[in-house]
């Protein structure tokens, strides 16, 4: 009888135990997701502000060739801001996602053939220059 009495009070701690440990890793896992939540909606503002001021620096630049200042770097795009001019010129029909893949180098390659460049898929000094018209 007194085995009995030992097993169900071991019993009724080790059950107990697992309930209670089950419970932190819930708590924890809740504030994990919560910490990643935050991370990302972080990295998505923070992604904006790139793109903003990637295209302020565009806009920039631009200003600065037309007013005739040779003192300007040559124009450098992103691979956003590459898709996003690809996309308003309407040779880009994929997810604008900052990777240039094989869609995004196909739409590289109709863009500079339509406009009398050589198609490499690259986008050069002399495509990025006639993809910035397509930006804002």
């Amino acid at each position: 009888m007194h085995i009995r009495v030992l097993v169900a009070i071991f019993l009724a701690i080790f059950l107990t135990g697992c309930a209670t440990t089950r419970k932190g890793q819930d708590i924890q896992t809740h504030q994990l997701k919560a910490r990643i939540n935050s991370l990302e909606e972080e990295l998505q503002r923070k992604d904006e502000e790139i793109s903003s001021l990637e295209n302020e620096l565009t806009r920039l630049s631009s200003s600065k060739q037309k007013a005739g200042t040779q003192d300007v770097a040559p124009l450098r795009l992103s691979a956003k801001q590459i898709q996003t001019a690809l996309k308003n010129s309407g040779f880009y029909k994929g997810q604008i996602d900052g990777k240039l893949g094989p869609q995004t180098k196909e739409a590289i390659k109709a863009f500079q053939k339509a406009n009398g460049l050589k198609a490499d898929g690259i986008a050069g000094k002399r495509t990025a220059e006639k993809l910035g018209k397509y930006l804002p």
